[in-house]
Parts: structure tokens; sequence; C-alpha cells
């Protein structure tokens, strides 16, 4: 029995305008992915956010030059993803989309979750936050307050110059603890410094990415400075980006779309927790229609 890969693109609306420090979108283009094999169908997807650079051509082109026929057993993860992997370099929203949809192939034939599958149990699963894109007062406000009942906590993007006015704006209507994802837009480690401190007061509990991912001794200096975990983003891609990040990040955010997908991000929890490193897992799907949201895992 051969596997059978098919896909087709899609555009995911957000039901909300979503701005970052460098960019602001509507939509984000992706494509749906089916594998086929003994009549059980697995199902996977290429979300595709401007800082990954790729498009729905550069997916459709990648996942053509994919041979699952080759393999007569989707048990064999390791050897599949490591060959789609050196398919081509980079396309990892691509490479994710596929190992997605092993994953769930793999998991309806054995008819159990991956959590049981890894071992975990679903009981201790840590808070889902939903992310707050920079906006203007009113529209800050209404989108914290349509979702008030539904989330523990908040993630806030900051980086625009009106930090203390977006944060004010939430603390009126929401006392959520709030998460901070700068996105790079703090130039200067006594600013970012500065502003770190000042968020602490407003409830933030935790920095994601403060200032640019070149600026590794400013970017250690500032977590040596500071209780709140700071978190690596554009610093950390894969698993081999993790062992240098020790001592300056506390903790390292693993996106699927840029990891590969769920192998390669369980092998980067592992890798970052033997460090002594927090994780923190991001992600996006059609299936949420909604701005980003990620999971905490201490």
């Amino acid at each position: 029995m051969k596997m059978e890969l098919t896909y087709y693109p899609y555009e995911l609306k957000l039901r909300h305008a979503f701005t970052v420090s460098s960019y602001s979108r509507a939509t984000t283009p992706g494509v749906q992915l089916k594998i086929k094999w003994e009549n059980v169908e697995g199902y996977g997807e290429a979300a595709m956010p401007p800082y990954l650079g790729e498009t729905v051509e550069s997916v459709t082109s990648f996942l053509s030059r994919v041979n699952l026929n080759q393999f007569n057993d989707p048990f064999k993860l390791e050897e599949i993803l490591a060959y789609v992997d050196a398919v081509e370099t980079g396309n990892t929203a691509a490479k994710a989309a596929i190992d997605i949809a092993l994953h769930d192939l793999v998991g309806k034939l054995l008819h159990a979750p991956w959590y049981k599958l890894w071992g975990l149990d679903k009981e201790t699963t840590p808070f889902t936050t939903y992310t707050i894109g920079i906006d203007t007062r009113e529209k800050l406000q209404e989108k914290v307050l349509e979702v008030a009942d539904r989330f523990r906590i908040l993630k806030v993007k900051l980086g625009s110059g009106r930090d203390k006015e977006i944060v004010k704006a939430i603390r009126e209507v929401s006392d959520l603890p709030l998460a901070v994802d700068a996105n790079q837009g703090w130039k200067d480690k006594y600013e970012a410094l500065d502003m770190i401190n000042w968020l602490q007061e407003q409830g933030v509990v935790m920095i994601e990415q403060p200032i640019p991912k070149e600026q590794w001794e400013d970017i250690g200096w500032i977590t040596s400075r500071t209780s709140l975990p700071v978190y690596a983003d554009e610093s950390v891609q894969r698993v081999k980006d993790i062992a240098k990040l020790q001592g300056i990040f506390t903790g390292i955010n693993i996106k699927l779309m840029k990891c590969t997908g769920m192998r390669e991000a369980m092998k980067m929890i592992t890798v970052a927790r033997t460090l002594g490193m927090q994780v923190m897992l991001y992600l996006i799907s059609k299936l949420t229609q909604s701005n980003l949201n990620f999971i905490i895992w201490n």
C-alpha cells in the first residue's frame, strides 16, 4: 500500500487585522494537505505569515517534488521526514504540513491521540493565550472584551512606539496576566530594560524577543537584569539553534511552521529542557480562524 498525497491552497481570514512592529495583515495564505493510506486520511496544513518568506506557490512547488509513494509504512516517521527535509532547504511550512498530516495519520491508525503516544497528561496542559495585535485604543479594548471569558492570559504585541498607551488601554478593561512580544521592536538595551521594568509593574509575566536577534550580548545583558523570563523567537528556528541561546534567553518559542512540524518540535522541547530552558509552543491554524495562539510550557 502506497501513501497518496494531495493538497490545495486556501486563504485564512482573520477576525481582526493583525499588526506587529514590522507589518500588518488581515489574511494568512495557506495550503491544506491530506495523506491517505489504507483508506485512512491524515490532515495537515502550511500556514504562511510574512516572516516565513514562503508563499502558496513555493509550498505547492515543494510538495510537487515530494514522492511519498516510495514509502509503504507511515510508521517510519524518522525515515520519511528525513527524506522530506532533504528534498530542498527551507520550505519549513511545507515540511510542517507533511509532518502534521503524517502524525495525524499514524494517530488514527493507532486509535490514539499523540499526547498519549508521547506519554503526556492532558490535564496538565498549560494555558493557551490569545494574541492582541497593535491597534487603536478602541480596537484593542474590543478584542480584549471579545475573548474575556475564554483565556486566562493575553499576549500583547509591542514595539510600536505606543507601548505604554497600548498596555494602559488593555488594563482599563482587563486585569488578566499579560505576555509581551516586542518582535525586535526595541533597539536599545537600556530602553528595553526600562520598558520591561515598567511592564512588570503592569502585570506582565514574560517578554519575547525584546531587541534585534543579532544583538546577542545585549539580549543576555537584559535577561540577566530582569526577573521576567525572556523568550527567543526570531533568534531560534530549529533544534540546531538552541544550544547557543543558553544563558542568553530564559526560554524559546517553538513554531511548528518554522521548525518543520511536530517531530522537530518535540526534539526542541527535549533539548531546551535538558539545557534548563523554558518552552513556548506557537500554533496558527485554519481551524481557529483567529489571531495567533500559543501554549506556554514551563
